[in-house]
């Protein structure tokens, strides 16, 4: 008789519904296997609403290296921050993904990105986090939780899960693809 399959241990560095959904989504289309999602908080070591590429990829890098270092057992981790930049006077939300694998392989992705209203990025320049400036925006109440700021302003069209898993699934291009060096 067979033994039963051992899950894979997938550690999501937030406890954000939207981030662990899109991981699970991510992982079972890109790499179909048997997994345990699990959340966990840790520190992402950069300011609370990073304001240029950098900081937003160092965030997500910070947070994969936090949860490995509290669930050394898990099979990957993975970091997700959201972050925002500008581009000619105008603010742009973006994310990064950066996934971690017990076998030291790492992979990054970047979401694409879009414009925010003039409201949301007067709220950001005066250094309230975006979650809040979309909720005073849009009177909302924990949005950050929801669809997030993609889904308020398509519409529901694309929600903040949606958003983020094409980017993780990007992330686990070099998991896919293990004879090849990235």
């Amino acid at each position: 008789m067979e033994s039963p399959q051992k899950q894979k241990l997938v550690v999501v560095a937030s406890n954000n519904i939207p981030k662990i959904k899109a991981t699970r989504d991510g992982f079972t289309q890109m790499l179909p296997d048997s997994y345990d999602f699990r959340g966990i908080s840790v520190d992402s070591n950069v300011s609370d609403q990073p304001f240029s590429d950098e900081e937003t990829l160092r965030g997500a890098t910070n947070r994969a290296q936090n949860a490995q270092a509290a669930r050394i057992e898990a099979d990957f981790w993975v970091g997700i921050e959201g972050g925002v930049e500008t581009h000619n006077g105008s603010i742009c939300s973006f994310a990064w993904i950066v996934v971690f694998g017990k076998d030291g392989k790492v992979g990054k992705a970047r979401t694409s990105a879009y414009f925010l209203p003039e409201r949301t990025c007067q709220l950001l320049k005066d250094g309230v986090e975006l979650g809040h400036a979309d909720d005073m925006v849009f009177g909302q109440t924990d949005s950050k939780n929801k669809q997030g700021s993609v889904g308020l302003l398509t519409g529901g069209v694309v929600d903040r899960a949606a958003y983020y898993t094409q980017a993780v699934i990007l992330a686990l291009i070099p998991f896919r693809n293990a004879s090849l060096d990235f």
